[in-house]
């Protein structure tokens, strides 16, 4: 009987599996039969090279912060590459014990080749640089917010005690300047230094919702989105950086669920449980579109009533049955149900839409 060489296995491959990590990467290869035809550890300067080499094929990976990197470069090799989400994935790791860097290139092998399986768009370098002006803001404000809060706590160490918004802050520093004056030197050396660090935070937010802003102004999507009230630039910069088409969605209530922001199910019998949103996928797109269904429902309630529109009516319905917190994601999932059909469609929002029919 003869034994098939290394090279007439890989020469059989039909789809791959590959792990990822900081400076390897795990391969794990089948052929038509489901047969495992390759085991490979790989340095990541080495893969690209290799892959040139193999058979065109289906490699998939987890959707993480390089995933999309390597599926643009492997595309470019004739590949057809396919991102999942991690927590698809691991229904497929034949033992929860037992994970390492191997079992996890088999079970991406293994979830990637099923026909249900739901995948993740690769997003463009375009997108990807967008994101990058995003995320270095959202970490920007979070620094600016504890820099606040320790100037805040420092102050209360003296009996100098700040509200906690920005302006209070501020004020304090303008217009009260002989209260901290009188610190002891050492103390009032770190207070300015820590205020011009705060400052110097301010700007680096500034010039970054400028350049976000920048862009887009150039996108059409952008604009069509920022027409629903509660949506701004920032929002609408967001969601078109991360969806590179509505279509990839079946319905505005996948990509809600996409986003955390349907509720989770816990049902059998026939009898079905709901219960909290789940807070899966892009956790800072669920935040903008939260901070955006607060600022729609402040609008509403400060409108006369003959103004408002249907929307802004059921809101306000909605708040009186079922309370505040719980209104706010309800018109943050409804937002993100507008965007979907205005993505999906092209279509511009209308808020006058259905203005004949009953609430």
């Amino acid at each position: 009987m003869r034994v098939s060489t290394k090279t007439e296995r890989i020469a059989t491959l039909k789809r791959i599996g590959v792990d990822s990590s900081k400076h390897y990467l795990h391969v794990h290869g089948v052929d038509s039969g489901e047969r495992v035809v390759l085991v490979k550890m790989l340095r990541r300067e080495e893969f690209l090279a290799w892959a040139a080499n193999i058979p065109k094929c289906v490699i998939g990976f987890e959707a993480c912060s390089s995933s999309h990197y390597w599926a643009r470069e492997l595309s470019k090799l004739g590949h057809e590459v396919k991102l999942m989400a991690a927590e698809y994935v691991s229904p497929y790791r034949k033992s929860r014990k037992g994970k390492n860097d191997a079992t996890d290139a088999e079970a991406i092998c293994e979830a990637v080749g099923r026909p249900n399986m739901q995948f993740v768009t690769v997003k463009c370098e375009e997108q990807q640089s967008l994101l990058v002006l995003h995320r270095l803001r959202a970490g920007l404000v979070g620094e600016r917010t504890a820099q606040m809060n320790r100037i805040r706590g420092l102050l209360a160490e003296f009996g100098i005690w700040i509200g906690k918004t920005v302006a209070k802050l501020e004020n304090r520093f303008s217009k009260q300047a002989e209260e901290l004056a009188r610190l002891p030197l050492l103390a009032k050396t770190g207070i300015e230094w820590a205020r011009a660090h705060w400052k110097m935070l301010d700007e680096r937010i500034a010039e970054l919702d400028r350049q976000i802003n920048q862009v887009a102004k150039g996108n059409e999507a952008a604009g069509k989105i920022q027409k629903i009230i509660g949506i701004g630039t920032l929002t609408a910069s967001a969601v078109t950086a991360t969806i590179i088409d509505g279509k990839q969605f079946k319905n505005g209530r996948k990509f809600a669920a996409s986003i955390g922001l349907v509720p989770s199910q816990h049902s059998t019998g026939g009898k079905a449980k709901l219960g909290r949103i789940t807070k899966r996928g892009d956790s800072y797109l669920r935040h903008l579109l939260v901070q955006g269904a607060r600022s729609a429902f402040v609008a509403a309630r400060r409108r006369k009533p003959e103004k408002l529109t249907r929307l802004e009516k059921w809101m306000l319905t909605l708040n009186a049955r079922v309370g505040y917190y719980k209104t706010l994601v309800a018109i943050a999932n409804k937002h993100a149900r507008i965007i979907w059909a205005v993505l999906a469609k092209g279509e511009a929002f209308d808020p006058k839409h259905g203005e004949s029919q009953p609430t």
